[in-house]
């Protein structure tokens, strides 16, 4: 092991590390709110675009990423429309994870019990409030685990997005060393240590926040 070498590099892991986390922020984030908004639609049955939501759940989770980002990167630039690869990166990880955001939180919008949400109409509550202050709260308890299992994966899924030239940890810099220098051992080390430092205080961090929404009581 050069450990020279490795400290020449790592600059470089450093700063693929950081787009890889500025990818998977991104793409976590609108894969949230797409998530909510789909399992709202399937879950409360809304007209007209419940079989949307469902066709696109279908399609997202049946179809690898580095599909849709091909399709996003050189597919859509045949009709007119460019796209750099960070922005096709996140377009894709958000639609690939709204559809497993989708089905985690309608898991747990279906498993709040009818009798919370009628007591919460019965002491003068609108749907909305309701479903803002009641329902949505046990619901996103409900499926913590899942979102974070989630979340987890979708930080994994941004080594795809180098096939589109974005600089991203696992497969854009860590094959370069390689490929350039030789250096297979000291690549590798690295990128244990670099994904260790990215995924290790995240999954501490969902157990704690699975432990915390366990203790909860009605999302307080």
């Amino acid at each position: 092991m050069n450990w020279d070498y490795i400290l020449s590099v790592t600059p470089r892991f450093i700063h693929a590390t950081l787009m890889t986390l500025h990818l998977a922020f991104w793409g976590i984030l609108l894969s949230l709110v797409i998530g909510v908004i789909c399992a709202v639609i399937t879950t409360y049955k809304v007209k007209s675009l419940t079989w949307l939501v469902k066709g696109y759940i279908e399609l997202s989770r049946n179809t690898p990423l580095l599909i849709q980002v091909f399709f996003l990167y050189f597919g859509l630039s045949k009709i007119g429309l460019k796209l750099d690869g960070f922005t096709c990166g996140i377009i894709g990880l958000a639609f690939l994870g709204g559809s497993y955001m989708a089905e985690a939180i309608r898991g747990g919008l279906e498993a709040v019990s009818k009798g919370q949400i009628e007591s919460a109409l019965s002491i003068g509550l609108t749907p909305f409030q309701a479903f803002r202050y009641v329902i949505f709260p046990q619901a996103f308890a409900i499926a913590t685990p899942a979102i974070g299992a989630n979340c987890l994966f979708l930080m994994k899924e941004t080594s795809v997005i180098s096939a589109v030239a974005v600089a991203e940890l696992m497969k854009f810099v860590a094959k370069e060393v390689i490929g350039l220098d030789y250096k297979t051992n000291e690549a590798l080390f690295l990128l244990v240590v670099f994904y260790l430092i990215i995924l290790l205080p995240m999954s501490l961090f969902i157990s704690y926040l699975e432990r915390r929404t366990r203790r909860a009581k009605y999302g307080a």
